[in-house]
């Protein structure tokens, strides 16, 4: 049986007619349909409700992508200008670590005393240029005088205010 399948021709073989006409029965189910103008085409309540919602949906999508790349971006800005700030200050604590190391080494009085004989050009003093001072032995420092001290104290401006009239008053009578 198995002989009685193959072909031994090499041309195609030819289709059986019923199964020609099945096809185009098929093709005969389809239907065309004409264009209706838009005018006669009705749209029902619930398609339009439909219709409304997916298109509010997709705006809200893309309104929520939207706002967060802007705000992924202003993420990203704010994220450098720290990451700069860092920096910048990292660099200004090293240069003042280094001015601290080079006012301390500058404190010590071998540096002074070394740069003070050579760019100023100044000696120790020796025994002849050694002046005394006699003073006499008055003291020079005031005495407190025994003024009164006016204590103010602090009132609000209704309290300086009442206190204005009614001094004024006690003074002219």
């Amino acid at each position: 049986m198995a002989r009685a399948r193959y072909e031994y021709e090499t041309s195609p073989r030819k289709l059986e007619p019923e199964i020609q006409t099945k096809k185009r029965k098929q093709r005969k189910k389809i239907k065309i349909v004409e264009d209706i103008p838009r005018q006669d085409v009705h749209i029902s309540r619930e398609q339009k409700i439909k219709q409304t919602k997916l298109t509010f949906l997709v705006i809200l999508g893309f309104i929520l992508l939207l706002t967060i790349s802007y705000r992924n971006s202003q993420i990203n800005e704010k994220f450098n200008e720290v990451q700069t700030l860092k920096r910048e200050l990292s660099t200004v604590q090293k240069e003042n670590e280094q001015l601290k190391v080079n006012i301390e080494n500058s404190l010590n009085l071998s540096t002074i005393e070394k740069q003070a004989k050579e760019k100023l050009g100044m000696q120790k003093l020796t025994n002849k240029q050694t002046v005394y001072v006699n003073l006499p032995k008055k003291d020079y420092v005031e005495a407190e005088t025994q003024d009164e001290v006016k204590i103010q104290e602090d009132k609000n401006w209704f309290e300086q205010l009442w206190d204005k009239i009614f001094n004024n008053q006690a003074k002219e009578d």
